[in-house]
């Protein structure tokens, strides 16, 4: 199974595509924090009926530190979102589907992509 980066949750609306997978909430903050207040609670309830959505919990914790504080040695960070998507797919062991090319230094982290 795979989770979703925000880009291929986009690009699948447009073509009106959709596999089964999950997203991040941090994913469906960064969907929504865009769309008019109007609209927001529809498009929610579409995104969540749509694609399970896994929360932040322990596991996903665990991993955003021990990736952040290596990252932060080195002085190399990512966006706290970005960091949280790929721990949250680490920790629940789904394959990361995503556009974005700086995920590819997670995969030291154990972050699959595809």
């Amino acid at each position: 199974m795979s989770i979703l980066d925000s880009g291929i949750v986009i690009e699948g609306i447009e073509n009106r595509r959709f596999s089964a997978s999950f997203v991040s909430v941090i994913t469906l903050l960064e969907l929504l924090r865009g769309v008019d207040d109007k609209k927001r609670p529809g498009y929610k309830c579409l995104l969540e009926e749509t694609f399970p959505v896994l929360n932040i919990d322990n596991g996903t914790i665990e991993h955003y530190c021990r990736i952040y504080r290596a990252l932060k040695q080195v002085g190399n960070l990512l966006p706290d979102a970005d960091l949280l998507i790929a721990a949250t797919a680490i920790a629940h062991d789904l394959t990361l589907e995503t556009k974005d090319d700086h995920f590819q230094r997670l995969r030291a982290f154990g972050l699959r992509l595809k």
